[in-house]
């Protein structure tokens, strides 16, 4: 018990000075007080509710999932029927009513044909993604099913979930709250971001980039039309409306923008203007080099968002896989674009439904009176302590500065939020901390009752008690490590301060305090002690 080698010493000084060091500068932020900029500068970052931020509903529409599963499946027939030996032909492609119909040229080929798309209204997992009926004998019709369509706007959102979060996380911010709710809803919430027009515009677009081959210069009347015979109708951009209404283009094939590794604003080494550089993977640029070598002279619309950016006309073929994507850009929008499309395509559009900012001062005011509080609470917890224990009832109070000092300072070493919710996670950990403090000394009062000496009595009291609170703690930190993964936002924050002050509660709490009672039993060596 009295034996607490040098090195064991140091380390646990060590521990908690770093700690307590590491939260000066969360200390400094707080109270408006300039850190020295040469000094590292770990801080806690603040939540929405306390730090103020913008928050945004965005909502999809299961309809686009439904439309666009129904091109998918018409492109997917045509390329199965064009692959068959010997080629289907098929002729009176509709996809009218929701429903994808075809006519076969040959009756005879209908189990040929039933064969080459079984796979494709199959798909690949637990539930039946198509309905096929046969119609007149030669009339092929697919119809989605209920339960195929929910697992596809299901996926949907998961992945403009993970697309929202890099894209987020592209722009710098830190600790944004990103969550699902309902079937087509994500909240998103960034702290410390006032205007949230730049997280709008860049949430709000789906980044879905093409490259199709221009057949003709569309007329202002097919571009209001929407549709021609055997062509897709897509119009300018509003930045490059200077080239004409809108361009026809090959309504099936070209190249996505799911081939694409790369995507970095740069600029145009003649004009100096800000560009996007893009580079294929190798399918992709395997593409792009077929399509640009077979098509030389040729015009391709690059397409993002179902509107042309621009329409270049390709001089000579690329063979590197990298191009660039030029058009009216200022920087801040060419790297905009340039981590939509690095975050890849929106699997479906998010309209924004609801927003609102939340400014600085609630937040304030909330630190303020959360300060307040756990500064009032603290000093009576610790006058209560010193008038009971005496001795030991000081130790515990200088072990609990530290472990809130502690605290502070690996929530910011950790780059942890810190939320309202948060700051009720500080002053519930101050609590647990004097309750160990408070079982230990209790104990050792216990064995001082039976007739044991000073020392045993000290020994026992910090070994029995260890077990209760070892045992509570593990209970919570459970708790904690559960709210952390289940939760979300402000209950994450929550969860956080809880599962850290567990570990500086019962450090502070248990071989801190023991190191400085055996210090003072081993010099002075009492006969007594006051509790």
């Amino acid at each position: 018990m009295l034996e607490f080698p040098t090195w064991k010493k140091v380390m646990l000084w060590g521990i908690a000075l770093l700690g307590a060091l590491a939260a000066l500068p969360s200390i400094f932020s707080l109270t408006n007080t300039a850190w020295p900029e040469q000094l590292p500068n770990p801080t806690v970052n603040l939540g929405l509710d306390l730090a103020g931020g913008s928050h945004i509903l965005l909502e999809a529409d299961p309809a686009q999932v439904e439309a666009s599963r129904l091109e998918d499946m018409e492109e997917g027939v045509r390329n199965a029927m064009r692959r068959a030996d010997p080629r289907i032909r098929i002729g009176d492609v509709s996809t009218e009513g929701g429903q994808l119909s075809f006519l076969l040229s040959d009756a005879a080929d209908i189990d040929r044909a039933r064969a080459e798309i079984e796979g494709l209204i199959n798909g690949t997992g637990p539930v039946r993604e198509w309905d096929l009926q046969v119609v007149d004998g030669q009339r092929f019709v697919l119809t989605q099913t209920a339960a195929g369509l929910e697992n596809a706007v299901d996926e949907a959102m998961e992945g403009a979930l993970r697309t929202v979060g890099i894209r987020i996380d592209g722009l710098g911010t830190r600790e944004p709250t990103i969550l699902r709710q309902g079937d087509t809803r994500i909240v998103v919430q960034v702290p410390g971001l006032q205007d949230p027009e730049q997280l709008k515009e860049l949430l709000g677009k789906t980044a879905q980039l093409e490259f199709k081959l221009v057949q003709r210069q569309a007329t202002q009347e097919e571009v209001e039309r929407g549709f021609v015979s055997g062509g897709e109708v897509v119009p300018y951009a509003a930045d490059a409306r200077g080239q004409g209404f809108g361009v026809v283009v090959e309504r099936l094939g070209g190249i996505s923008g799911e081939t694409l590794t790369s995507a970095q604003q740069s600029f145009d080494s003649r004009t100096n203007e800000p560009v996007v550089s893009i580079a294929f993977n190798p399918e992709g640029g395997n593409k792009f080099r077929v399509m640009t070598t077979q098509y030389t002279k040729r015009q391709f619309a690059i397409i993002l968002d179902d509107e042309v950016i621009s329409a270049p006309v390709m001089q000579e073929p690329i063979v590197n896989g990298q191009s660039q994507i030029s058009g009216s850009f200022t920087v801040e929008s060419a790297n905009n674009l340039a981590i939509q499309l690095r975050s890849g395509a929106l699997p479906v559009d998010l309209a924004v439904v609801e927003e609102r900012t939340v400014g600085p001062d609630l937040g304030a005011d909330s630190i303020k009176q959360g300060m307040l509080a756990m500064g009032i609470g603290t000093l009576l917890v610790m006058l209560l302590m010193i008038v009971t224990y005496g001795r030991f009832g000081i130790y515990s109070t200088v072990a609990l500065v530290i472990n809130v000092l502690m605290l502070l300072g690996i929530m910011a070493a950790l780059n942890a939020t810190l939320t309202l919710p948060g700051i009720a996670g500080f002053v519930l950990t101050i609590g647990a901390a004097v309750d160990a403090n408070v079982l230990i000394n209790e104990r050792i009062r216990e064995e001082r009752k039976r007739g044991r000496r000073v020392m045993a009595a000290v020994e026992n009291g910090y070994k029995e008690a260890s077990r209760a609170i070892y045992d509570a703690n593990i209970t919570n930190f459970i708790a904690g490590v559960l709210l952390f993964n289940f939760g979300s936002g402000p209950i994450k924050g929550f969860a956080v301060v809880l599962v850290v002050g567990l570990f500086t509660s019962v450090f502070t709490a248990v071989p801190l305090t023991r190191m400085w009672v055996a210090g003072w039993l081993r010099k002075t060596r009492p006969t007594d002690i006051n509790l």
